[in-house]
């Protein structure tokens, strides 16, 4: 790979400084060592060279995503790298003429850094992900982003892109957010971007309001409860993060730097840090081209076919709908149903792409389905129905490819020749758990996999077991709280007991969201797979029959003591689908953990948690084979 460098281009007596590795946009630029030694050569040139602005923008729709996460990870003394990007930064605001960000594209971690230590910073109007991911990995913003940004747009908005936004599934700004927030000085169309931004920089003359810092106790109060519901106190980062916010109204910039030095120095060795250093590198390169993948040519897809039009299909056509933009067919036995379906479907699509509506169509009928390139199932979990409607299709369309959305059933036994287990709810849920059978050919992989991108999913490939990945974790975790209801535990006790590990959600609140009668359909599939492993629940029985669960034992537990019984039997849980090669990778079950249940990236998914605390050893993770950056 190309070293990344900044490069130096007069444009009259504006030095225009582009941060470029060399490569196209899919390897985006990072801040590694040689980086820094082009830096401090372009810098050297800027502060003699008498020029009258300076402009610092990116190769194509890149700015910079930041700092070189493998090079973090190899560094002996933490705080070298900060204090070198202090320096470096510091050296920028220093210089002594205006200086302007132009920033053309993405801009994380320490690339928007760089750009807030700049005196202005326009932003091109199609630019979609700008923000800080750190708190997300268990660090900080370490290059002065703690300091610069609270001093720029106040605590409130601070707090909102450093600490909660990363929280939240780690949500990036788009362009005219970041401009609302007054993190940028002007949106400006992406066409003549670089042309506009040299002649801002030329009359360049910026007058801001300081921020209002009146109400900060009372905002770092609310951010910190967020941050309570949310990890619950489970990793530290975020709470430095906001103390680094506060200290940012009196601080100057030198004693602001001194702190987050303080900070990265014992957050990057901590062991949040390293298991979300390990889920980055599973969930950013690991689930983009897994080994699993076979190398053959996917097919066409030209026309698509949704059996059911319940909550769960709907919601699947939809995503069909909008990012293939192919004609999409639904059947079910109500054409009312169908009728909703299409309006609901037809509402969401047409909003931005009023052509999108003319696509989908829908009937009682199986002949609507000739023609079609993929059918996807999403009916009743029982495996006689699926089987008739996948016998009906292959009369219909004998050459499309069959898959089924099932979220424990057996692939194989019902016909399909490959499963796309969605989760709920689609549109926000990126796992897609690919189930490969016995009789799945390349082809068919290759072209679900490929489907799976398009949709904008992440895919991770999986053995079609019951339960698969997600659910068979899940289902085994669930049986150890049942089992604490059912010998007098409490449902405050049992959701204390998966909080402490910083779970976003308390268990009793997911399994409503799921469904109770889902999830003992799901129990009562992996029993009849597992008995020993999956014991029926009296408990998740009464739950799904709306009733309180009463105990049956009495052998109540401390949260701490069902908190150990979970990770115990989660990490016997997923030896067992090692074993059996319904993956083969723990990294593979990290990564459907994360995508589809939303554990957090400071347990490593689950995997690094379990051998850090030295419950498990499921043996060494491969190596990446991709550059990464925060």
């Amino acid at each position: 790979m190309a070293d990344t460098v900044f490069k130096l281009n007069p444009a009259g007596r504006v030095a225009l400084v582009t941060i470029d590795n060399g490569e196209d946009y899919r390897r985006p630029t990072t801040l590694g060592r040689s980086a820094f030694e082009s830096a401090v050569d372009v810098l050297e040139q800027l502060a003699n060279g008498g020029w009258e602005a300076a402009v610092f923008t990116g190769k194509p729709f890149v700015f910079c995503v930041g700092a070189d996460i493998d090079e973090f990870a190899n560094v002996q003394d933490p705080r070298e790298g900060i204090r070198a990007g202090h320096e470096l930064f510091g050296r920028i605001r220093a210089l002594p003429f205006p200086t302007v960000a132009a920033i053309n594209g993405a801009a994380l971690g320490g690339g928007l850094e760089l750009a807030l230590h700049c005196t202005a910073r326009t932003l091109a109007k199609n630019v979609r992900h700008l923000g800080f991911p750190e708190v997300a990995l268990s660090i900080i913003p370490g290059w002065g982003g703690t300091q610069m940004l609270p001093k720029l747009i106040g605590p409130e908005a601070a707090a909102k892109v450093i600490v909660l936004n990363p929280l939240r599934q780690n949500k990036l700004l788009k362009a005219e957010e970041a401009f609302e927030l007054g993190i940028v000085d002007a949106l400006l169309d992406p066409v003549e971007f670089l042309d506009e931004t040299l002649a801002f920089a030329r009359a360049l003359a910026i007058e801001r309001r300081p921020p209002d810092w009146s109400d900060v106790e009372t905002v770092l109060r609310k951010a910190r409860s967020r941050v309570n519901d949310a990890v619950h106190g489970a990793t530290r980062a975020p709470y430095v993060a906001l103390d680094l916010i506060a200290g940012a109204q009196d601080w100057t910039i030198e004693e602001g730097y001194a702190a987050e030095e303080e900070a990265m120095a014992e957050l990057l060795v901590s062991p949040q840090a390293q298991a979300a250093a390990y889920a980055f590198t599973v969930v950013e390169r690991r689930s983009k081209k897994p080994p699993a993948l076979p190398d053959a040519k996917p097919r066409r897809v030209a026309k698509v076919g949704i059996v059911g039009a319940g909550l769960m299909a709907t919601q699947i056509a939809t995503l069909f709908v909008k990012r293939l933009e192919v004609p999409v067919v639904l059947r079910d036995l109500d054409q009312s149903r169908i009728d909703e379906a299409l309006q609901t479907i037809r509402g969401e699509v047409g909003q931005r792409k009023p052509f999108l509506t003319t696509l989908v169509d829908g009937g009682t009928g199986w002949g609507q389905f000739a023609g079609c390139d993929l059918v996807l199932e999403a009916v009743f979990e029982q495996l006689d129905v699926k089987r008739e409607v996948f016998a009906a299709v292959r009369e219909i369309a004998p050459d499309a490819m069959l898959m089924t959305n099932t979220s424990s059933l057996s692939v194989e036994e019902m016909g399909a020749d490959v499963g796309l287990h969605f989760f709920n709810p689609v549109a926000l849920m990126p796992l897609v758990e690919i189930v490969r059978t016995p009789r799945t050919s390349d082809e068919v992989l290759a072209t679900a996999w490929e489907v799976v991108k398009k949709l904008r999913k992440r895919g991770v490939i999986v053995g079609d077991s019951p339960g698969f990945v997600v659910n068979r974790v899940l289902t085994r975790v669930s049986r150890v709280l049942m089992d604490a209801l059912e010998n007098g535990n409490t449902a405050e006790e049992t959701d204390e007991a998966m909080l402490g590990l910083g779970m976003p959600m308390a268990p009793s609140f997911l399994l409503q969201m799921v469904g109770p009668r889902v999830a003992l359909h799901v129990l009562e599939t992996m029993h009849a797979a597992y008995p020993d492993r999956f014991p029926l629940s009296p408990a998740l029985e009464q739950i799904a029959n709306g009733e309180e669960p009463t105990a049956t034992g009495d052998n109540r537990r401390t949260p701490e003591e069902i908190r150990q019984a979970v990770l115990e039997a989660a990490a016997d849980e997923i030896q067992h689908m090692l074993d059996e090669g319904v993956v083969g990778d723990p990294a593979d079950v990290d990564a459907c953990l994360i995508l589809g249940a939303g554990y957090p990236f400071f347990l490593g998914g689950i995997t690094k948690h379990l051998e850090q605390t030295g419950i498990a050893d499921f043996g060494k993770i491969p190596a990446s084979t991709t550059s990464a950056s925060i």
